[in-house]
């Protein structure tokens, strides 16, 4: 018999605040959002989100959120079908970045991930602390079976960090992206429960 607690209640609903060697995971106050300006405007996370399709645009982007964007953030903790959390480095106390799990289908039981780093929490593991605790905290307080996500073949370091956190490579959607002029590939990769009960027993 299933016990877990339906995904929305567990999940979805409840907006925690989660700590971690290296992060906290948290609701956005509205110092993280001003953080997240300079973030989204960064022209390597432009260039890896797939935001961009040129160099010259992924440096035309403004460091300095619109308020329709503001808006939306100081909104995320009202969602009740998304999970979005601020990464703030335990070290500075500033937001770095966010986690995010969307894209729910209940009858899957399946959802998407998605993260991204401002270049002052870069190649300091705190992207795969991150992610190990959004996925540990999805699985533990929810129903969830599947987690899965994309990442672009010019990403090996985030795909190196999914791989640690458990994800397993599932296939390549070939040349869905094209930036400067060159096709790049998009890497599926998911994480099951059963993948996850695998690395924490």
């Amino acid at each position: 018999m299933d016990t877990m607690p339906e995904i929305p209640e567990a999940l979805f609903l409840n907006k925690p605040t989660i700590t971690g060697e290296q992060v906290i995971l948290r609701p956005y106050t509205e110092a993280d959002i001003k953080c997240m300006g300079p973030i989204l405007a960064d022209p390597e996370m432009i260039r890896l989100t797939g935001s961009a399709n040129t160099t010259e645009e992924a440096r035309s982007a403004p460091a300095t959120l619109d308020a329709k964007t503001v808006e939306w953030y100081r909104t995320r903790a009202e969602q009740t079908d998304r999970l979005d959390l601020a990464i703030i480095d335990v070290q500075t106390g500033q937001c770095v970045g966010e986690t995010v799990l969307n894209g729910w289908s209940p009858a899957d039981r399946s959802c998407n991930f998605r993260i991204l780093i401002g270049s002052q929490g870069r190649n300091r593991g705190l992207g795969s602390e991150a992610t190990r605790l959004t996925i540990d905290y999805a699985f533990a307080n929810s129903n969830l079976n599947r987690i899965s996500l994309t990442v672009f073949a010019f990403n090996p370091r985030a795909r190196r960090a999914y791989e640690k956190a458990g994800f397993v490579y599932e296939g390549t959607c070939r040349e869905a992206f094209r930036f400067d002029g060159e096709y790049i590939d998009d890497q599926i990769m998911a994480i099951l429960r059963s993948d996850w009960e695998g690395t924490t027993s």
